[in-house]
């Protein structure tokens, strides 16, 4: 049967459907493949244009490599393969639709296949081209993006013309030879950008993903039952007599007959399935991995049987990038082992010096400097480092310049001595800013009762919050004599005597909530000291050395210019032209393709020093090789040659050559100082040339020569006067117009133009009366030196002295990797990269790696090493999926010679028992969506489906991310809002920044983009100061951003308050509240305070409901509940669901319910942030999202918000909860019932960790929660959320049940509004008493009878069949109307 043969295919990515591409054929690949050229130079681009223009095929297959052939003129075979590999990943696609979208906003004349802008005015006729120039000086130029295409003859200060074009077509070339001729007159600045002005529909498939079929947990059986249109599939639920075979929660069923799993079997299964790999040949290794890591669950058998990064757009970039340095390495003559050792090197300056970092939240500082009132009489300038000051006089400058943080155990007989220490500096008004971190037990179940590190800890914590870490500080410091220890009664008796009406219980007792940072770790051996991020050694931790060493580090780094002046990075002099961030590097390689390729530099160039060691005169390596470029028959030439070798005689590290470059046409009379210096060179040794031209860049030498002096006359001694005067008087001047040449073509330089050439790099060309000095090169060889020149020089005589030896070790080496590796030895003679890749071959690592070093060995030759890195004492499977990464080296075609529609993923041989859910692996920026699909694709039963299971996803967006601080408070503004948009529509999407790193995100398609703060009190309070990443100078008006590729974007925005705002908070609202937020929540907290909140009385209000669902049943539970909601509320309502997990049915029927039943709905969208940790199972994602993301969700004019559980039915009208005084707390939840007492033993907040933590307090229920957002956001709760649960997700065990685990546990520090227990009812936890006086029914799994969702609805909540026939009619008139 096919059933057996299970295929899943995946059509690929798609570009969504407001993106329109042209379908994949010639023209679209020569766009992308341009744009590849581009990047390797804009020569290539431009010449291909030129090259291509004849080119006539039939077929796609033709086109394609006819494309391919003019393009490789210009590239080495592997830049062939990068090439390829680029066009089949579609790398340069959204660069050209970027393009796209410019286009598009240029508002493009009517009927125009293509058309001219000139400085903001459009055409498309050439005609009319000459006017627009004429008037163009009246209008300003445009803005030029950084990926812009200009030609390279243009004249900057002429008009600037943009040619819109598709490239390739007829009118495309006629038009660019017309604005070719004026470019090269000088009249024009060309840029042409990518146009299409009919695009096809079609989509683009994309490659470079992850396709995962995950098996699921059946342990509460949640299939719906519903008939699939347009299948015979009848997913109904697995009945209770079904054979199921269950391995902790997961099904597996017919996979029993291939392998029997046992404890004793799991332990070592990752070594050997590393053996299984290595017992394969060294040829098939990889595909063996793949088989094995991609379809672990069904290869157990095969495993058995023995015994009986990244994504490849970075990849993409990374192997361009390093092809361009090896080839180019390679072609001078550095190849093999040599070269890669050269690779290797780390060329920027390293500290041996560790620094802890000291921002951690984990430190209670004590003071600051630049806060704190006690230090407002200090001057804040950092100019008064500079003001000059008495020896051993400490300077107080209101700036945190130096931080100690003492790390102690408050039991420990050091701490009193310690702190004793600290509380000096601080009455002695020391300038350091001081931090302590207590380290105590941090055992659940010991409490400050018990342990009196835990209870100074919490009295610190309390009187902290209650005033200040300064007074908490000075409360603690002095309550042990040195040399005793502390005892919990004296943390006691001081509490009770600076607060005696508080309950002492309640400070130090269980359920204190005064535990903040009391897990602490990685601090080591305690006390640690440091000073500035660096640790003090043990030996200078006694109290007095600690006071002597500290004062001696302040008085050290405070005198910050001897200090600045010792760091790596301080030069000898400042010249701009040498220390300037942009700069321009010389192709030395033999793949540089102009037109000095044929006319090698080495055959005119004679050094005075030969390279390195292959000459008897100079056995040295000499690291820094300056080229003097310059008229030497002139003064200013003579001067910059002369100032050259004076340095050179002072430096051991620098060889000197130089090229000539005359200012007019070379002939024997206006040569003598060039052709004494080439004859020289010609015919005498290093040191006799060298002594010799030394004369000849003297001043009065050349002078003398002029006057018709003997040339003779200046000889040094030692040279063969004879043989160089045969080649002084001979008339040819050849080499001179060589080198004329040369700079002409290659250097870009003017007739007497003069340079530096610094290895490689071009220093110039030099102004008229600029001069460069010996200091200059001084400055140049020391910057060398330390990036690179003196490793390199290392590298070098190792290799000379120790080749041998190291090919001996390269052997012994090769013999023992042989064992416990996969080796690929690459292809003798020519260059390859070397890979290396550790992994756990039954890892989701395993799974990727595998097919992307299998493409990898396609594309480049490699030397590959795969090490084994196996994990032992394994207790549970570690894959329950199946894996398929898309990645294909090149394009591939059809039969009849057209392009492939492109790359799938398949799942062939599937087992049929086993319940799947599929998940998508793609890059971060990437926002993803399914598109088309009748199946569950959350609950694949292959069991019970007839056909193949096909889906296409779209892909709908890229994201841009970004962070952005206040430069005056330096903290995140929380709440301020961007917009992005363009000229002619400025709000397409909006965000909310985080408190969390500033963090925000935008979604996108390729373009260019206009990023502003939202109009209303984000633009009335801020400004935007500065925006770094952007692709806008920095002093714009407006921030502009390219999204032009598929990589991930990240942008820093830098905001100020505006002058008359500096008192205004983003959050009000601008009347006046008589609490502050923060605190208020915590008193409320602490102390059971309450805040009375005006209930709205606005009769028009629009109640906000939120849900999400995934998979078709919890689907059909949503349109349930919806319609529930809808029967009971009389408030105009709007439905918020998130859009990340909603399958295309849910998609298409929404909108034609909304209509039928008069609501508004929206879908919402966001990307689980990068920095935030990670969540791999989809239900514990949509866990997250309930609870993670609820600032940002919605806009700030959503005040309040329902969530209301999918599988909920309602039977009260909503808008009596959305009104519910939630006493100040943010949210309101409903608390677990109690009343059904045959589920006690399932209770788990009643024992254990949730008992001692919650502390008497109710553990509540996430199915229903009412949402203040004005107050939730005025608290930072969501960023108290995330920042809490980035602590306890790393631990695999916590957080259980992520979205009611996590408010419960920060109950403390963001109080719950217990609801009243009619709010919801669920048959698990409520006895059937309470039933008749239910507002909502929750179907709570029941972890007793694990009963299915569809059986449970049906039996308890007689409506539920009702309100399902209602829902099933409605889908039945929308598939009539589709018909």
């Amino acid at each position: 049967l096919f059933i057996a043969l299970f295929v899943v295919s995946f059509p690929g990515l798609l570009f969504c459907s407001n993106i329109q591409l042209p379908a994949m054929g010639e023209g679209m690949v020569g766009a992308d493949l341009l744009e590849f050229l581009s990047e390797e130079s804009q020569e290539k681009f431009w010449n291909f244009i030129e090259a291509s223009q004849h080119i006539r095929t039939s077929d796609d297959y033709s086109a394609y490599h006819e494309i391919l052939k003019v393009a490789s003129q210009s590239l080495s075979p592997l830049q062939q393969n990068l090439l390829k590999f680029s066009l089949s990943l579609r790398s340069y696609s959204a660069t050209v639709q970027a393009f796209q979208q410019i286009a598009a906003d240029e508002l493009p004349p009517k009927g125009c296949a293509l058309f001219f802008a000139v400085h903001g005015e459009k055409t498309c006729e050439y005609d009319s081209l000459g006017t627009l120039l004429k008037t163009a000086s009246e209008r300003p130029k445009p803005f030029l993006f950084k990926g812009d295409h200009t030609y390279p003859a243009s004249n900057p200060e002429r008009p600037v013309v943009i040619l819109y074009a598709e490239i390739g077509t007829e009118d495309f070339y006629r038009f660019h030879k017309l604005l070719v001729i004026k470019a090269e007159a000088g009249e024009i600045t060309y840029v042409l950008r990518h146009y299409i002005a009919n695009p096809s529909k079609e989509k683009v498939y994309l490659s470079g993903y992850g396709v995962e079929l995950a098996i699921k947990s059946t342990e509460y059986k949640a299939k719906d039952d519903t008939q699939v249109k347009g299948t015979d599939v009848n997913a109904t639920v697995i009945d209770e007599d079904d054979p199921i075979d269950e391995v902790q929660g997961f099904l597996f069923g017919k996979l029993s007959s291939f392998f029997h799993l046992t404890v004793g079997s799991l332990a070592d299964l990752s070594f050997q399935t590393a053996a299984r790999i290595l017992a394969a040949p060294p040829v098939d290794a990889l595909m063996v991995m793949k088989d094995l890591s991609q379809n672990f669950p069904t290869k157990l058998f095969v495993i058995f049987k023995i015994y009986r990064f990244s994504f490849p757009s970075s990849l993409f970039d990374v192997l361009r990038n390093e092809a361009r340095v090896m080839e180019g390495l390679h072609s001078l003559g550095i190849e093999g082992l040599s070269l890669h050792n050269v690779l290797k090197l780390n060329i920027q300056p390293s500290d041996s010096d560790y620094a802890v970092d000291i921002r951690s939240p984990a430190i209670s500082w004590i003071n600051n400097l630049e806060v704190d009132s006690r230090y407002n009489s200090w001057p804040s300038s950092v100019q008064e480092l500079l003001r000059p000051t008495f020896p051993g006089v400490i300077r107080q400058i209101r700036k945190n310049f130096h931080n100690l943080v003492l790390i102690v155990d408050p039991t420990h007989e050091t701490t009193a001595e310690l702190l004793n220490v600290a509380e000096m500096f601080f009455s002695n008004h020391i300038p350091l800013r001081i931090g302590l971190v207590f380290v105590v037990n941090d055992c659940d179940d010991v409490d400050g009762l018990q342990d009196p590190g835990v209870a100074l800890l919490r009295v610190y914590n309390y009187v902290a919050q209650e005033m200040d870490n300064n007074y908490a500080f000075q409360t603690i410091y002095n309550k042990v004599k040195t040399g005793d220890q502390l005892k919990v009664e004296h943390v006691v008796s001081v509490l009770e005597k600076q607060y005696p009406y508080v309950e002492v219980n309640s400070v130090l007792g269980i359920d204190s909530a005064y535990d903040q940072n009391r897990k602490q770790t990685g601090v080591g051996p305690l006390p640690v000291v440091l000073f500035n991020g660096m640790p003090f050694q043990k030996d200078q931790l006694d109290p007095d050395d600690l006071e002597t060493v500290t004062m001696h580090k302040i008085l050290e780094t405070t005198n910050v210019v001897e200090y600045i002046m010792n760091q790596p990075n301080v030069v000898p002099r400042i010249n701009s032209r040498i220390l300037m961030a942009d700069r321009e590097y010389l192709d030395l390689t033999a793949m540089s393709k102009g037109c000095f390729s044929f006319f090698p530099l080495k055959f005119h160039l004679q050094l005075f020093l030969p390279p390195f060691c292959s000459s008897t005169d100079d056995s040295f390596v000499r690291p820094v090789t300056f080229w003097i470029v310059g008229d030497f028959d002139k003064p200013s030439g003579r001067q910059l040659l002369y100032d050259a070798i004076k340095h050179q005689k002072s430096s051991n590290n620098v060889r000197i050559s130089m090229i000539n470059n005359p200012s007019e046409e070379p002939n024997s009379s206006n040569t003598v100082v060039a052709k004494a210096i080439w004859a020289a060179l010609q015919t005498q040794t290093s040191n006799n040339a060298k002594n010799f031209i030394t004369k000849m860049a003297k001043e009065e030498i050349a002078k003398a020569l002029e006057a018709g002096a003997d040339i003779l006359e200046f000889a040094v001694g030692g040279m063969d006067a004879n043989i160089f005067k045969g080649f002084f008087e001979s008339p040819k001047v050849d080499f001179i117009l060589s080198h004329a040449i040369y700079c002409r073509d290659v250097l870009k330089l003017k007739k007497g133009q003069r340079a530096v050439i610094s290895n490689g790099r071009i220093i110039g060309p030099l102004e008229d009366g600029e001069m460069f000095n010996q200091d200059d090169f001084h400055l140049l060889e020391n910057i060398i030196l330390k990036t690179s020149g003196q490793k390199i020089k290392s590298q070098i005589q190792w290799v000379v002295f120790f080749l041998c030896l190291f090919n001996l070790f390269d052997s012994l080496k090769f013999f023992f990797l042989l064992f416990s590796a996969i080796k690929l030895r690459p292809k003798e003679g020519e260059t390859y990269f070397d890979v290396v890749a550790i992994v756990d071959p039954v890892t989701r690592d395993a799974q990727r790696l595998a097919p992307l070093l299998l493409v990898l060995n396609q594309l480049i030759n490699m030397n590959l090493r795969v090490f084994m890195n196996c994990q032992s004492k394994l207790s549970d499977m570690p894959l329950k999926s199946f894996y398929r990464y898309v990645l294909e080296p090149e394009i591939s075609f059809t039969a009849d010679n057209s392009f492939a529609s492109g790359p799938i993923a398949k799942f062939l041989d599937m087992p049929q028992s086993p319940l799947f859910t599929l998940n998508l692996n793609t890059p971060e920026s990437w926002m993803v969506e399914s598109v088309r699909t009748p199946y569950d694709l959350d609950n694949i039963y292959l069991e019970e489906v007839d056909n193949v299971v096909a889906a296409e996803y779209e892909l709908e967006y890229l994201l841009l991310e970004g962070h952005c601080y206040d430069i005056t408070t330096g903290q995140p503004p929380r709440g301020l809002q961007f917009t992005l948009g363009t000229s002619t529509n400025p709000v397409i999407v909006d965000t909310i920044v985080m408190a969390n790193l500033g963090y925000f995100q935008l979604k996108a398609n390729p373009g260019a983009w206009t990023l502003r703060l939202r109009k209303g009190r984000s633009e009335d309070i801020y400004r935007i100061y500065s925006h770094d990443g952007t692709d806008s100078p920095p002093e714009a008006d407006e921030v502009i951003v390219v999204l032009n590729n598929f990589k991930s974007k990240i942008i820093k925005v830098k905001v100020q308050k505006k002058l008359d705002m500096m008192n205004e908070d983003l959050l009000s609202d601008g009347t006046s509240e008589n609490e502050s937020g923060f605190w208020e929540s915590l008193k409320w907290g602490f102390t059971g305070g309450q805040k009375n909140e005006d209930v709205k009385q606005d009769k028009d209000d629009v109640l906000n409901i939120f849900s999400v669902a995934s998979g078709h049943l919890y689907e059909r539970f949503l349109r349930i509940m919806m319609l529930s909601v809808l029967k009971h509320t009389k408030t105009p309502l709007k439905f918020w669901f998130l859009k990340n997990y909603l399958s295309p049915m849910f998609k298409e029927f929404i909108p034609y319910m909304a209509k039928k039943y008069n609501f508004q709905y929206e879908l919402v969208q966001y990307k689980w942030p990068r920095w935030l940790h990670q969540q791999t199972e989809k239900q514990r994602i949509i866990w997250g999202y309930k609870i993670l993301f609820l600032d940002v969700l919605f806009p700030l004019a959503v005040d309040k918000i329902l969530f209301v559980d999918a599988d909920q039915i309602v039977r009260t009208d909503l808008k009596e909860l959305r009104d519910f005084n939630l006493d100040g707390a943010p949210y309101g939840y409903t608390p677990f019932c109690d009343s059904r007492r045959e589920m006690d033993g399932y209770r788990f907040w009643k024992s254990g960790y949730w008992a001692s933590h919650l502390a008497g307090r109710k553990y509540h229920i996430s199915a229903l929660y009412v949402v203040d957002l004005k107050k939730f956001r005025k608290i930072a709760a969501g960023d108290r959320l995330r920042g809490q649960y980035q602590g306890l997700s790393q631990d695999p065990n916590s957080l259980s049940n992520l979205d009611q685990d996590l408010p419960n546990n920060m109950i403390h520090q963001v109080p719950i509004k217990s609801l009243p227990q009619e709010w919801l009812w669920c048959e698990t936890w409520c006895d059937d008493s309470s039933k008749k006086r239910a507002k909502t029914i929750d179907l709570c799994n029941n972890p007793m009878t694990k009963e299915p969702k569809l059986q449970a609805a049906m039996r308890i909540v007689p409506e539920w069949q009702d309100y399902d026939q209602e829902i099933k009619h409605i889908t039945v008139l929308l598939h009539l109307w589709w018909r």
